[in-house]
């Protein structure tokens, strides 16, 4: 299942999106990780959320970030959340390479059992209208 923070920048994305990290790190009988640009939420997350640095391991594109989170899911069995922190940042802003992206990781995302979770800055009216078929967190 793929799921969306969507709105453009300071309009509280983040705050959701970790909110719904602790839900989720809380009821998983999992591993729970989030994939962010940068190191800002070293300190909002617990330790049992695996924190990723995209930058850290030079992820840029949305096939690159395909090809990580598959090898994430492949990797460890037991992902029952992944969540990815700053979607159009990582991947770019053509929105849409953002659709195919959603359609590949919604296919993954139903192999592997794994509820995926992102944020999008901009406002809804600038995306696709295939954006829709995905659930929007609000």
């Amino acid at each position: 299942m793929i799921s969306m923070i969507i709105g453009h920048k300071g309009s509280g994305k983040t705050k959701k999106l970790i909110d719904c990290i602790h839900a989720c790190e809380e009821k998983s009988n999992g591993d729970v990780v989030c994939i962010e640009k940068g190191q800002k939420l070293t300190y909002d997350l617990t330790h049992r959320v695996r924190l990723v640095d995209s930058d850290r391991f030079s992820i840029e594109g949305y096939d690159a970030l395909f090809g990580f989170i598959s090898g994430i899911c492949a990797g460890n069995y037991d992902v029952t959340d992944i969540f990815l922190d700053g979607t159009l940042k990582i991947g770019g802003n053509d929105k849409e390479a953002l659709v195919a992206f959603l359609a590949r990781l919604s296919a993954l995302a139903e192999l592997a059992n794994t509820h995926i979770m992102l944020t999008v800055s901009c406002d809804e009216e600038e995306l696709p209208e295939a954006i829709h078929q995905y659930e929007i967190v609000r």
